[in-house]
């Protein structure tokens, strides 16, 4: 288990090169087969060599934000040959994971949360009067979140020790600010600086007032023409920029900031890609990738039918052509979402607002009371962080915000901390709130356009990762509020309902089925089609839904309060939506073997009920 930290504790400098040079081929060679997160991933080896040649993972916290950086600590710590299953159903994550070994300190899926995570465990080391450090790498965009500022403001107060790396690969903190900056830097990296300005503080405590203000004055005109002025203004030191990937200078430096036994930031430059030439940059392709080609850099991935997220992209810049009051946002994630499109047509119009959901939703609230028509793409898993304003700025005053959820469903190989399994639940609950959504790509085209039309109420359109994947495609009719659309007629007692595209899975198992069910879309969980389920409730006795969505509050569950509300008795319904638990990460296809939602599967279910 310890032979890689065991060489990297007495390698030289250059020795290190080589383990780094190793580790880089190895994420190659993986990542190549299994796809991942490479660009980060490569860029950060370094460093995290260095924290591991510098710290004691076997006590100090290794806290890793966002943890898709993190392959290289997989790596050294007993994962080389597991290495293979990376992002494979039943092999190892692609973030950190405690489950998966006792060196990954939390689970991080999600960014930003790791000074906070890091304060948190400064505190139980001080109650516990441990000789332990929280050592923090942060980077990719993580420094855009306020959660992050919100921790460093605690920290600041409280001078826990701890050593917090920025890896700054031009997706995180500007660039220094030239020669002087870069000049500064190196002295305040310096042990002689660092001693002097502890001596220089102690002194400073017994002189007068006056006398501190100067001096105090004095250091902040040298700090203000160096990056570092906002963390030493938040009570933090602050030592960088340096070569993220020159050993010398990260590993002298990481020894300093450890021996300095309060909160330092250190600022590192990387490049993103580092080792791989085609990768090394700002290429935004490079950053998650399916499986490709290590000699040209080429797909493997077959051409598919086209994705949800590139119909809401199109429909949506049509629609934007045509109504000048259309606006939107995204969080970080213009292209998963969609929005880079407008944002690049219409830049007025459209914003990347960077990590911070919170933001998004208020700001778009603000938008919609001066009589836009707002468009919130954020992923489903994401929207869960900006839940208290969906509530408290949007719906409580009905403000006509439409959120797209994208990734709604199971999402493959990212796992647990990206299933989309929550937000029919968590929405559904919201007075005031529209839920729909589509089951193929004309249908999501019609629901835009209903969206525009919603200008009383908050709505929320889901839509799944990928293509819709229908087995047929039924004509459809214009979306109308609360409207649901009975798409086949049955031959027994037998209901199947769909919600988006759980309408394609209840398909795929209609055609498994010998007697042939009816089959309806429910389109809205929110309101319901009362009149519809009234009527088919007369006809049909066994109803089976179709939901990519957590059980729990979910679409099943929504009908039973409904049947049970009207006082329709004698229908039975079951869910074939998620269980209560996190799903796994892998291939879609398998998740869903897993948890017995193939069509076969399905088949047998409905089967075996009846």
């Amino acid at each position: 288990m310890k032979t890689l930290i065991n060489q990297i504790k007495t390698a030289t400098r250059d020795e290190l090169n080589t383990i780094a040079g190793n580790i880089r081929n190895r994420i190659l060679e993986v990542v190549s087969q299994n796809g991942g997160h490479l660009s980060s991933s490569l860029g950060a080896v370094d460093i995290i060599v260095a924290m591991h040649k510098v710290f004691d993972v076997d006590k100090d916290p290794f806290i890793y934000d966002v943890s898709h950086q993190a392959y290289a600590h997989k790596l050294i710590t007993d994962r080389w040959e597991s290495f293979d299953g990376l992002r494979q159903f039943g092999g190892i994550s692609g973030f950190t994971k405690p489950k998966e070994s006792p060196y990954d300190y939390f689970v991080a899926g999600h960014s930003s949360t790791s000074i906070s995570l890091a304060v948190g465990a400064a505190k139980a080391i001080a109650l516990k009067k441990e000789d332990r450090i929280p050592v923090v790498l942060i980077g990719d965009g993580a420094m855009t979140a306020g959660m992050v500022y919100e921790a460093m403001n605690e920290l600041g107060e409280h001078k826990y020790p701890m050593v917090i790396i920025i890896n700054d690969n031009e997706m995180s903190i500007g660039k220094a600010i030239g020669a002087v900056s870069r000049y500064l830097s190196t002295i305040m990296k310096g042990k002689f600086y660092q001693g002097i300005k502890s001596r220089t503080e102690k002194i400073l405590s017994t002189m007068p007032e006056s006398f501190t203000y100067m001096a105090k004055r004095f250091e902040e005109s040298l700090m203000l023409i160096t990056p570092g002025i906002l963390f030493e203004e938040l009570g933090l030191d602050y030592i960088g920029p340096i070569d993220g990937h020159d050993f010398d200078s990260i590993i002298d430096t990481l020894e300093t900031a450890k021996a300095m036994k309060r909160p330092v930031v250190v600022h590192m430059q990387t490049t993103k890609g580092k080792g791989y030439k085609i990768a090394e940059g700002q290429h935004e392709k490079w950053h998650g990738v399916s499986p490709f080609d290590l000699e040209s850099g080429e797909s493997h991935k077959k051409s598919a039918a086209k994705a949800a997220t590139e119909i809401f992209s199109e429909e949506l810049e049509a629609m934007a052509r045509e109504d000048e009051t259309i606006v939107g946002a995204t969080a970080a994630m213009p292209g998963g979402t969609g929005i880079g499109r407008l944002i690049d047509t219409f830049p007025e119009r459209f914003w990347d607002v960077a990590i911070a959901e919170q933001h998004a939703v208020t700001s778009l609230a603000a938008l919609a009371k001066e009589g836009f028509k707002p468009y919130c793409a954020i992923y489903s898993t994401f929207l869960q962080r900006g839940y208290d304003q969906v509530i408290h700025d949007v719906a409580i005053s009905s403000l006509p915000v439409r959120f797209i959820i994208d990734r709604a469903g199971i999402v493959g190989e990212d796992g647990e901390t990206h299933q989309g399994l929550f937000d029919v639940s968590f929405m559904r609950v919201i007075p005031n709130m529209v839920l729909f959504a589509p089951r193929d790509e004309n249908t999501l085209r019609q629901a835009l356009r209903f969206s525009a039309t919603l200008n009383d109420a908050p709505s929320a359109l889901r839509f799944p990762r990928g293509a819709f994947n229908a087995p047929k495609l039924y004509p459809s009719s214009s979306f109308e509020l609360g409207k649901s659309e009975l798409l086949e007629e049955g031959e027994g007692d037998v209901l199947f309902i769909g919600y988006g595209a759980g309408v394609n899975r209840a398909c795929a198992t209609m055609a498994l089925m010998e007697n042939k069910p009816a089959l309806l879309d429910l389109r809205f969980v929110k309101p319901l089609d009362g009149e519809m389920l009234r009527h088919l409730s007369t006809q049909y006795t066994k109803w089976f839904v179709f939901s990519d969505s957590v059980r729990q509050g979910g679409v099943a569950s929504a009908i039973g309060e409904f049947l049970s509300e009207e006082g329709i008795l004698g229908i039975r319904v079951v869910s074939f939506e998620f269980e209560d638990c996190f799903l796994p990460y892998g291939k879609t296809g398998d998740v869903e073997a897993d948890i017995g939602l193939t069509p076969a599967q399905l088949a047998k279910r409905v089967t075996e009920t009846l």
